[in-house]
């Protein structure tokens, strides 16, 4: 097996924050999506088929809706890289893949992102 090749991913997180640099972007929250890859061996939680040697990804959110839902960002880059930061707080994380989309951002666009790969630390 390639390393890395196993992923827990999180698709369309709703995530309700203050997010941009122009001033009316900064009055109310406003919702953007995450797509979330985490990069971890599964190959125990799979022969043993207990939560314990895999990642609760329903706590891993839970902890990210925390992180981000109270806090203001001027770049969703920065938004991102909490996200990024949170996950590898989980140590089964060896690399996650974050992007961010902020529908609306742009006009004639559906949405505008950016996406980011972290990992932790040789």
């Amino acid at each position: 097996m390639e390393p890395l090749a196993d992923r827990i991913f999180i698709r369309d997180l709703a995530i309700r924050c203050i997010v941009g640099v122009d001033e009316y972007e900064r009055r109310e929250k406003q919702e953007v999506r995450a797509q979330i890859t985490l990069y971890v061996d599964l190959r125990k939680a799979g022969g043993t088929d207990a939560l314990a040697d895999s990642v609760d990804y329903s706590m891993l959110k839970k902890q990210i809706l925390q992180a981000t839902e109270g806090t203001q960002f001027r770049l969703i880059e920065a938004l991102a890289q909490r996200i990024a930061d949170e996950c590898l707080k989980e140590q089964r994380v060896q690399c996650v893949e974050v992007a961010v989309e902020k529908p609306g951002a742009l006009r004639f666009a559906r949405t505008v992102g950016v996406r980011i790969v972290r990992c932790r630390d040789a």
